[in-house]
Formats: structure tokens, C-alpha cells, sequence
């Protein structure tokens, strides 16, 4: 494969690759059947859109693409115990995790409740305190003072805790991989059991809760009842799909987009209020969900109270929103300070041990298990390879993984807990949580860098720069970007767009705080464009702009909207440039 614009090695040492001849075709001939801009047809080549298919992939319909619920086990089960529970004014619980996804699938279950004057009692464990999922301690209490309890977001692995909810009914609804048996239940809805097929493996929990509340609505209506709107909570579902990183193809892509239309309205107090704290001043986009909404749900489980960021999304209250959301901010903040430390600590030690191996890890006494999830991802990103961080608190420590793509990571960690290596252990491809003893962390981490090795991670180099093809200036308008964007939402699974910008010069430059820079550069004739690059003093990138001497560059990156004071106008997001 010819490396892109000639580029073998950009200013941060990574080859452009840009589409394949076939590639180029396919989105040559989208290009005459559907008289749609040529940008716009390299991208649906990419996801594979068909001329036939182009004009439903951009206007998706949530009708069309929603699966039967009923093709998930235990499904109509599931729902019908609830909708049991509710007809007879039953007491129930919910167990939810502590992440965006629990915290939302939380909060989805909570508000259809209340739409049916029914209270629920929430309950989220202590990331320190409990760990994840349902404990044995918790689970007995819940079940003395409720006839049912439904865990979300967890309880596909917990057999003995869920046994241990004597006189009370469990329905876990979940998307965590399954082992070979599942806990003695009632109903455990899982696209991710092992007696799956496998077609709904992209869903997150509240997707799952989603298509359970469908069911019970579905239910409802064959006996002449009206359940709760449920198009009205897909904000909820679209937030935690993207926090969750779920891949944004198939139903998931439709659930996002009508969820940020539902977000886009304003409505849910949580949601306003969070929004605001996060200075968000234009439309969301899945951008907004990923980077600045969720974190800051996150923050509580984190390293706060963790049951905030599901009070939030479920409360009716603005004061109460407000309020929340004040302090979660506060907690946002708090966790970015102790990540920094935990982060430069980690890189330090993971450079030490070698960022070619199969495996990046580290670990270190007094790590805040709510930042090591994170730190694995700097990891990850930093060396493209999959990357564990484990805080110790005396003998036992508690981890965090995240995977690259084609390297199932979460299949790995359930083997380690399988063979005695881990105390316990789970997850899925791209994200796994473990616990381990520190007696055993040296002969766990050599096993878990073996079994990556046999998936490939060892023959992984800098990650390549995929791009989607070639823009000039002048072509970058904002109709350009708004009939990309129809292509969208971008994110996991479905990576945004990226262009380069070939034989460019250099009109303007200037550094923005410590590490950003800004730059003005031109084709030379009549089109300009601005662009903005964030840590680009980390890198070569931002001294190479600053000091071009005239020099011609090739910039990539991804092509967004920017406002500022009203105004509207096309900005680069600059991620890579080589000197042309």
C-alpha cells in the first residue's frame, strides 16, 4: 500500500494511509448515482453504503432499525415480572452500576416507574468500598425490604451474591460477557450470554433496558394499557452509548441520533444542568457526550458519592439538578488532578518495562481505583497496544484494561480468573476490570501479555493515520461539514472523518495557553482555513508550525463547525502535518 500524499513518517511518526483504489471507485460511482459531494460519498464508501442504501444510512429511522426485543432470552420474561411488580404496587430495587451506562440505566428504569406512580429505591455501590457489581452484603439487604430487584449494567457473573437475595425476585439486564452458567435468576438479559447469537453484541446496558421497556410498553398495549413515551428518554440511552463506547453501527447509530434530537430539546433537568456546568453552547453531539457530559457523570463513581450521576439523570428537580451538577463538576476536576499524577507515574513505569511488548501495564500503592481506567486509556493511546493499571491497597489490587481493535481483552481477563490467577475478573473486548493479589501480579500480567501476543497485540506499530481523502481550503464550507455530519454520529466503531490538506503555507500561527497552537494556512490561490491543534507542543507538530519559515505542509484532521460570538465558520481540528 503507498503511503498517503508519500507520507511514510508525519511530524508525530505515523504513516498516512489513505483509501484503497477499490475505495476510490466505490465512492466515484456513489458520487455519479447520488450527486452527493464527493467528500461525503469517500465516507459512506468507507461504512460500505450502497447508492441503493445512501438516503436511508443519512436519515436513518429508529423504527426500522430496532430489533425485536423478543430476540434477546428471557426477554418477555423479564418484562413480564416487572410489569407484575408494578401492577401489584410490588417494592423494587434497583442495583446499578456506577459508570455513565449503569447510571443511566438507572435512571431510565426510576423515571418509567415514576411516569406510573411508582417509587424505586436506587441503589449504586461504593467503587472502593463494594467494587463493581452486586455484593453478597448488599443484595440480602435489598432483598428483605423488596419483592424484586434488577440489576443493571452488571450481575451476569454474580452467582453467589444473587443467591444470596433470598425472598426476592432478580432480573439482571446487562451487555458484560457471560461465562458458561448464569446465576439462578429469574431472567437474565444479556446480548453477550454465551447462547447469544452474537447480533446484538454492540448494545450497552441502557440499550438493553431500552428494548426491556419496550416489551413491557408492548405488553401493556395488548392488554389495552398505556405505558410511558419512551422516544422522550432516548437521551439517556444516546449518553450512554457514546460514554460507554459502544460501536455507533447498526440500531446504535439510530439511538444516538434521536437521542441528541431529544437532548437537543432541553427537557430533562439532569441533563440542562450538566450541559450548562460544561459551558456547552451550541447542539449536542456525540462529541459533547463523550467529552464533556461523561466524565462528569463518571466523576461520582470515580472518586465521589456514586450514586450522584444516576440521581441526576433521574431527578425532575432543576434545583436539585443544579445542585447535583455543581457537584459533580467539582468531582470532574478533583479526579483530573489525581489522574495527571497517576498517569505521568504509570507512563514512567510501563516506558521502563517496554512500550513494544504485546502487553503495556502498570501498577503502584494508593492508585485511585476510580482513575485507572482512565490512565489505561492514555496508555493505550499512547502505544496502541492494550494497556492495564492497577491501584494496591495492601496485598489486593484493583485494575483496569483497555483494549486496541481485533484484540478481545475482556475474553482474556475471564480466562485469568478462570486459571486462579485473578481474585475475580471480567469485561468486554475493549474494556475489563480485575482484581489480583499482589503475590500473583507478575505471573497474571506474563500470562495476560502471552495471551495478547496470540491475538497479534505484539506485532502492532505506531498506529497508522487513516484518512479519507484529499480537501482543498476553499471546499471545506459549512454545508460540506453539515452534509458530513448527516454520515454521523461519529465515534467508536465509526471513526469521524479525517482529510488532508496537501501542499498547504503556513499565513499564520499562534501558541494558545502551554501546549495548543492555531494556524492560519492557505492553497496559495483564494482558499483559506483555520485551524487548531491541541497538544501540539507535546509533539513536533506545534514547534514545526510555529517556526514553518515558509516551508509547505500537509495538515489531516477532522473538519468541524466552530462558534464564537454568534458566528459560525469551518475549523480544522488538526491531528497530524508532514513537511510536503
Amino acid at each position: 500500500m503507498t503511503d498517503f500524499l508519500n507520507v511514510s513518517s508525519s511530524l508525530t511518526g505515523r504513516r498516512w494511509v489513505g483509501p484503497s483504489i477499490e475505495m476510490d471507485r466505490a465512492a466515484e460511482a456513489l458520487e455519479q448515482d447520488t450527486s452527493l459531494p464527493r467528500a461525503l460519498c469517500q465516507v459512506l464508501a468507507r461504512r460500505g453504503v450502497s447508492a441503493q442504501e445512501a438516503e436511508g444510512f443519512l436519515a436513518p429511522v429508529l423504527r426500522d432499525l430496532l430489533p425485536d426485543p423478543r430476540s434477546l432470552k428471557d426477554m418477555e420474561t423479564a418484562a413480564a415480572r416487572f410489569l407484575k411488580a408494578v401492577k401489584n404496587r410490588e417494592k423494587i430495587a434497583i442495583f446499578a452500576d456506577y459508570d455513565v451506562d449503569g447510571g443511566s440505566s438507572g435512571a431510565l428504569l426510576v423515571i418509567w416507574l415514576r411516569d406510573m406512580g411508582l417509587p424505586a429505591t436506587l441503589y449504586v455501590p461504593d467503587r472502593i468500598d463494594e467494587g463493581y457489581g452486586p455484593n453478597e452484603e448488599a443484595m440480602a439487604g435489598l432483598a428483605n425490604d423488596h419483592d424484586l430487584i434488577i440489576c443493571v449494567d452488571c450481575g451476569t457473573l454474580s452467582h453467589g451474591p444473587i443467591a444470596a437475595a433470598q425472598g426476592a425476585d432478580v432480573i439482571v439486564l446487562d451487555h458484560h460477557l457471560g461465562g458458561e452458567t448464569l446465576p439462578d435468576c429469574h431472567a437474565v438479559v444479556n446480548p453477550n450470554r454465551q447462547d447469544e447469537d452474537g447480533v446484538l453484541a454492540h448494545l450497552c446496558a441502557a440499550a438493553v433496558v431500552f428494548l426491556m421497556l419496550v416489551e413491557a410498553n408492548r405488553q401493556m398495549r395488548s392488554e389495552g394499557a398505556q405505558g410511558p413515551d419512551l422516544m422522550a428518554m432516548l437521551d439517556l440511552v444516546a449518553l450512554a452509548t457514546v460514554a460507554d463506547v459502544a460501536p455507533l453501527i447498526g440500531v446504535n447509530r439510530a439511538l444516538v441520533r434521536q437521542g441528541l434530537k431529544v437532548m437537543g430539546r432541553r427537557e430533562r433537568p439532569g441533563v440542562v444542568a450538566l450541559s450548562d456546568v460544561s459551558r456547552m453552547d451550541t447542539a449536542p453531539n456525540s462529541y459533547h457526550l463523550g467529552f464533556l457530559l461523561g466524565p462528569r457523570v463518571n466523576a461520582g463513581g470515580r472518586i465521589g458519592q456514586a450514586d450522584l450521576g444516576a440521581r441526576l439523570l433521574s431527578t425532575a428537580d432543576m434545583n436539585e439538578a443544579r445542585a447535583l451538577a455543581d457537584r459533580l463538576d467539582e468531582l470532574n476536576t478533583e479526579r483530573r488532578d489525581i489522574e495527571a499524577a497517576v498517569r505521568a507515574a504509570a507512563m514512567e513505569q510501563a516506558e521502563e518495562r517496554g512500550f513494544d511488548a504485546p502487553l503495556v501495564w502498570a501498577s503502584g500503592e494508593g492508585w485511585h481505583p476510580g482513575v485507572v481506567g482512565i490512565v489505561a486509556s492514555r496508555l493505550k493511546e499512547a502505544t496502541n497496544r492494550p494497556a492495564i493499571v492497577i491501584g494496591f491497597d495492601g496485598d489486593e489490587g484493583k485494575g483496569s484494561g483497555r483494549s486496541v481493535a481485533g484484540v478481545d481483552l475482556g475474553a482474556a481477563i475471564q480466562k485469568l480468573s478462570a486459571e486462579g490467577l485473578l481474585v475475580k475478573g471480567g469485561g468486554h473486548k475493549m474494556a475489563a476490570g480485575l482484581t489480583v493479589m499482589r503475590d500473583k501480579l507478575e505471573p497474571a500480567m506474563a500470562r495476560l501479555s502471552e495471551l495478547m501476543a496470540k491475538q497479534g497485540a505484539g506485532d502492532l506499530g505506531p498506529s497508522d493515520l487513516k484518512l479519507d481523502g484529499m480537501l482543498m481550503p476553499g471546499a471545506a464550507s459549512i454545508d460540506l461539514v453539515n452534509q458530513i455530519d448527516m454520515a454521523g454520529p461519529f465515534g467508536a466503531g465509526a471513526p469521524g472523518p479525517r482529510f488532508a490538506f496537501p501542499e498547504v503555507e503556513i499565513r499564520f500561527t499562534k501558541r494558545i495557553g502551554d501546549n495548543h497552537i492555531k494556524v492560519t494556512f492557505s492553497d496559495g490561490l483564494a482558499g483559506r482555513l483555520e485551524a487548531i491543534c491541541f497538544g501540539a507542543y507535546d509533539t513536533a507538530i506545534g514547534p514545526a508550525l510555529e517556526n514553518h519559515g515558509g516551508k509547505r505542509f500537509h495538515l489531516a484532521g477532522r473538519l468541524d463547525i466552530n462558534t464564537w460570538g454568534g458566528r459560525q465558520s469551518v475549523q480544522l481540528r488538526l491531528e497530524d502535518a508532514a513537511e510536503a
